[in-house]
């Protein structure tokens, strides 16, 4: 199989940092797959100004992939006929989470291949077992089938503690593109911004927040390193997030004014900062962290419930629900910070998507 390439619009587009959420999966009450509901979802995200997507990830819920649940080709041809119906195809980002041991990884890839996914966002979530020299010898297998969008997931969620030495080498493979950083740790996520800044292939990887706990505050900070004489400097250009799973018309709106920040001396940076603190406090509601993000993906569905884009907060576990509290705490953000949410967009977009 030949080795696909990102083409040079995308590339260009995952470099300049975008909006990019991690779809959810909407499921009727008897846990079976609500199709019209999946649909709805990647029509709003195309909608609400978001610069891609990523499907068959965490928020989708790993479990579309067990074989009584088998999903996960489905969900990802769904989204794929969606954007390919979307006048936004040609420049919106098509991310297929890929997941398992190589065997499996290089199942998952050519499935995203053949929906026309663009990248691979491979997780490294259940490889426990693995040493990190096995874990990027399934890298570079996967990034010979799909360019790879990699993937330092909490452990909190199933993610495992690498090293500086990991991501250094993560960093040199060909066809890698970027990285989201996704630890909740800033310690773990400096050795991975530091590892890249120290590869050959700085200026190739394009970095992603995933830390839904420091959105803004990520996006704002440069990362500089001496290295050979000369100053490298790196930022989080964009992010791949479940929290914009939700809100995600706001999301936008507020990214936009990161980058004007950031394009004109950092003019507006304090303000800025003050809303990070916003969309941290929103993100605890979501995601549940007094509860070890029990109740993080039902608090994504929860938020997208009430706005009328699923029926329910099913999931595929009929034990992941909302913690104790959660729902008051999700509606206790959106009365506190109503210019973080995105009602009216949505209202909008459901009288016409209706």
């Amino acid at each position: 199989m030949a080795t696909q390439q990102l083409s040079s619009v995308k590339a260009t587009l995952l470099r300049q940092g975008t909006v990019i959420p991690a779809h959810p999966l909407a499921l009727k009450s008897d846990r079976q797959l609500d199709e019209e509901y999946q649909r709805l979802l990647t029509r709003y995200y195309l909608a609400s100004g978001a610069g891609g997507v990523a499907v068959g990830v965490h928020s989708t819920q790993f479990a579309i992939r067990d074989p009584e649940v088998n999903l996960y080709e489905k969900v990802l041809a769904l989204a794929a006929e969606e954007m390919a119906a979307s006048p936004k195809r040609d420049t919106f980002i098509a991310v297929a989470g890929i997941c398992g041991d190589t065997d499996q990884a290089l199942k998952e890839a050519a499935i995203a291949l053949r929906h026309g996914y663009d990248l691979g966002l491979l997780s490294m979530g259940g490889l426990q077992g693995k040493t990190e020299t096995e874990i990027l010898d399934r890298t570079r297998a996967v990034a010979e089938v799909i360019p790879v969008f990699g993937f330092y997931l909490q452990p909190s969620v199933g993610g495992r503690i690498f090293s500086y030495d990991f991501w250094k080498a993560f960093a040199e493979i060909p066809n890698v593109h970027a990285i989201k950083a996704a630890p909740f740790n800033r310690y773990q996520t400096l050795d991975l911004v530091r590892a890249v800044c120290h590869s050959n292939r700085s200026n190739e990887i394009t970095l992603y927040t995933g830390n839904d706990d420091n959105i803004v505050a990520d996006l704002l900070t440069t990362y500089e390193f001496e290295i050979n004489g000369k100053t490298v400097s790196k930022r989080f250009e964009g992010g791949l997030l479940g929290h914009w799973a939700v809100w995600t018309h706001a999301a936008v709106k507020l990214f936009n004014e990161v980058k004007q920040c950031r394009e004109h001396g950092y003019e507006g940076t304090a303000d800025l900062l003050k809303k990070g603190v916003a969309v941290t406090d929103m993100n605890a509601a979501i995601f549940d962290p007094a509860h070890r993000f029990h109740g993080c993906i039902p608090g994504i569905h929860e938020v997208l419930r009430r706005q009328g884009l699923m029926k329910g907060i099913w999931c595929l576990d009929p034990d992941e629900k909302l913690s104790p509290g959660q729902a008051e705490e999700i509606t206790r953000v959106c009365e506190a910070y109503p210019e973080l949410i995105d009602d009216d967009f949505v209202r909008e977009f459901l009288r016409t998507n209706s």
